[in-house]
């Protein structure tokens, strides 16, 4: 499920850690609500009194023009914003494409609605629909893209501050983003937890993979309450750590890379916004997204996406699937042959696994099979 990350609170889009993250109280989002408030304050006389111009930092608005930045050695924090059109590649369905989007083939589940899935009291009454949907999309079944793994050679270069992506799938963990490479803002499947308040008894990944594969609607040992998933549902806090990690990021990024996503999910959307004036942004998606509305962009609000407009200097919009963007920006860096080269070797080794966990499991049937008893020979 690629981006249930794609539904927080509001509307949807679409560390490896072993400890779950804490879910963020009413002050971190009141504090964000505030600093938002802020941004809009600060571009606003900013734009009125004609202060705060920001120098051009690109030679050219285009993926040769990110290229040549990233060569010349000035980009050294580099932050990615993912959602779920990195995964589609590996077989992973988006939420919001017409006809193969993942909201347009939910009949089957009865929904009220097709949110419904993702909402929290609706879980509650109702969790068998979304458990049946886990089972077809659970992380395990899929292989990264060429996109995760292009994370992971920023990483490798000491050029990736950090990943935050909208997505659940685990895939940025399978590609080799651990603990601090990653912020997981609408939760993960890497652990799961108790709904009850009284008792959150945590679980890991194999514990609810058995539950769900097994048919059961996995209930809490302790206190038979329904056990969910780490993913934030519609009506849940993203965890605390976005909203501590994006203070620290977001200023000091020279290079915003977004991905595969609509940019029409907040809080998440909003932190194209919190990078400097001055930071360029790459968006690398089938469709243009995050572009200012008008009559705020007059008033200098929101520091939303300008691609076209004659006041553009820093926004470039590379339009093409994520892996198509990747590799091109690859080739432009010279990376092309050591990304298909890391694809390749890491693909075959996530088969390899796969090989051998079947085995074991086959071996472990068989042992446990009960043994025919011999026919007695006559005498």
């Amino acid at each position: 499920m690629s981006d249930a990350s794609e539904h927080p609170k509001k509307e949807e889009e679409q560390e490896l850690t072993p400890e779950p993250e804490e879910q963020s109280d009413d002050s971190s989002e009141d504090e964000a609500a505030g600093d938002t408030q802020m941004d809009f304050l600060r571009n606003l006389f900013s734009s009125t009194l004609g202060l705060g111009s920001a120098d051009k930092v690109l030679d050219e608005l285009s993926l040769d023009g990110v290229a040549r930045y990233i060569k010349s050695g000035k980009c050294k924090n580099i932050l990615c914003m993912v959602g779920a059109g990195i995964s589609t590649s590996a077989g992973i369905p988006d939420f919001r494409s017409p006809g193969t989007g993942l909201y347009a083939n939910l009949q089957k589940y009865n929904l009220p609605y097709p949110e419904a899935i993702f909402q929290i009291d609706y879980f509650k009454q109702h969790p068998e629909p979304f458990f049946a949907l886990a089972r077809e999309l659970y992380p395990g079944q899929f292989k990264p893209t060429i996109c995760h793994y292009f994370m992971k050679l920023l990483k490798d270069k000491g050029l990736l501050r950090r990943c935050y992506s909208q997505n659940i799938d685990t895939l940025e963990r399978v590609a080799g983003l651990e603990g601090d490479d990653l912020i997981e803002a609408h939760g993960t499947f890497y652990t799961s937890h108790c709904v009850s308040f009284c008792c959150r008894k945590e679980y890991n990944l194999e514990w609810m993979k058995d539950k769900i594969f097994s048919d059961d609607i996995p209930r809490c040992d302790k206190c038979s309450s329904l056990v969910k998933p780490d993913i934030v549902f519609f009506g849940e806090n993203l965890p605390v750590r976005f909203f501590t990690s994006m203070k620290m990021d977001f200023p000091r990024c020279d290079l915003l890379i977004i991905m595969g996503t609509s940019l029409q999910v907040q809080p998440f959307a909003g932190l194209v916004s919190r990078v400097s004036k001055s930071c360029p942004r790459l968006l690398i998606n089938m469709e243009k997204a995050g572009q200012a509305d008008p009559l705020f962009g007059l008033l200098g609000f929101g520091g939303g996406m300008d691609f076209d407009s004659d006041k553009a200097y820093r926004d470039v919009a590379h339009i093409s699937t994520c892996d198509d963007g990747c590799l091109a920006l690859a080739d432009l860096l010279g990376w092309k042959a050591e990304l298909e080269e890391l694809v390749k070797r890491e693909h075959a080794r996530i088969d390899s696994q796969d090989k051998t966990s079947e085995s074991k499991g086959a071996a472990a049937k068989a042992s446990s099979a009960p043994v025919a008893p011999e026919p007695k020979q006559e005498e």
